[in-house]
Parts: structure tokens; sequence; C-alpha cells
């Protein structure tokens, strides 16, 4: 295997899963007033990636997300692992499908945010069936609220990274 493959294929992962694992670490330390409730720092890689890598290779990285984030806040074995599963899978889902079916008309920001509201959706999904019952409507709108304004904030982020940095821009020219 060259140098060249090898940069390819692995480090970009592992470079991204290390972002994932160290941000995940900054966000436990930000209070929640919900045990499930997260800014979504985690999915910062997440978005860079999805120009960067394929389908299989963007999944690799979700799963080093969602186990990364188990085993830093210790809820590997609890109800918080299942909502994080869940939310995370199904906005990595609807990130990639919107930049994939978007070719790239999609801003950061679109995706950032259909990410965070899917996400935020299929948590109160979860907590209606499993904790809250009719009683998640109160969590409801803080929660999306929250989650709007994370999904711009970080899609805004990702916008301004994916055109100043000069690492992105080269492994997207790679693929193209």
């Amino acid at each position: 295997m060259n140098t060249s493959t090898a940069f390819h294929g692995r480090r970009p992962i592992a470079l991204l899963g290390a972002c994932c694992l160290f941000l995940s670490a900054v966000e436990y330390l930000i209070p929640k007033p919900l045990p499930f409730m997260r800014l979504g720092l985690a999915n910062l890689p997440l978005m860079i990636a999805l120009d960067i890598f394929p389908f299989s290779g963007f999944m690799i990285l979700v799963c080093i997300k969602i186990m990364g984030q188990a085993l830093i806040t210790g809820t590997l074995f609890s109800y918080v692992f299942l909502f994080s599963v869940t939310g995370t899978l199904f906005s990595a889902l609807t990130m990639f499908s919107l930049r994939q079916l978007g070719k790239k008309h999609i801003s950061f920001i679109g995706i950032g945010t259909a990410g965070a509201m899917v996400s935020n959706t299929a948590q109160l999904a979860l907590a209606w069936l499993f904790i809250f019952r009719e009683n998640a409507r109160y969590i409801a709108p803080p929660f999306l609220v929250s989650g709007l304004v994370t999904g711009i904030a970080l899609g805004a982020f990702c916008e301004v990274f994916s055109r100043k940095s000069l690492w992105y821009q080269g492994r997207v020219n790679e693929d193209e």
C-alpha cells in the first residue's frame, strides 16, 4: 500500500473520528436540561465528511461517533444510548441524502438544520414512546427550537470552514 492510498483511506476517517470524540468530550462538559439533549457539536465532522467520503466511509465515521460518544459519556448501556443512536442515524442519513440529492445546491446551513430537526424529531418520538408519553409535547418546543438554532449555527460554521480550509478543499477536489 502506498502512502497516497493510506492517506485517502484511513487517515481522514481517523482524523474526523478523533474530532467527533473531542467534540463529544467538550459537549459532555456543557450542562443539559435533559440527558439526551445535546448541542450536536460532534456532528460537525460528519457534516465535513459529506463531501469527502463515499457512503461506506461516512457510515464508518457515524459508527465511530456513536460508539465514542457513548464511551465518553458513559451511556453505552443506558436508554440515552438508544436516543443517541436513533438521532444520529436518522440525522446522518438525512444529511447524506440531502447532500447527494442536492449536488451541493443545498447549503451546509440547510443540511445542518434538516439534520438537527430530524434528529430531534426522532428523539422526541422515542421520548414519547418510552418516557414522557403525551407529556413529550411540553419538551418538544424548546427541544426543536434549540435544534433549529444549533443546526443553523453548525451549518454556518461548516459553510465558512468549507470555503476557507485548504485541507477540506484539497480533499474535495481530489475526489472530483
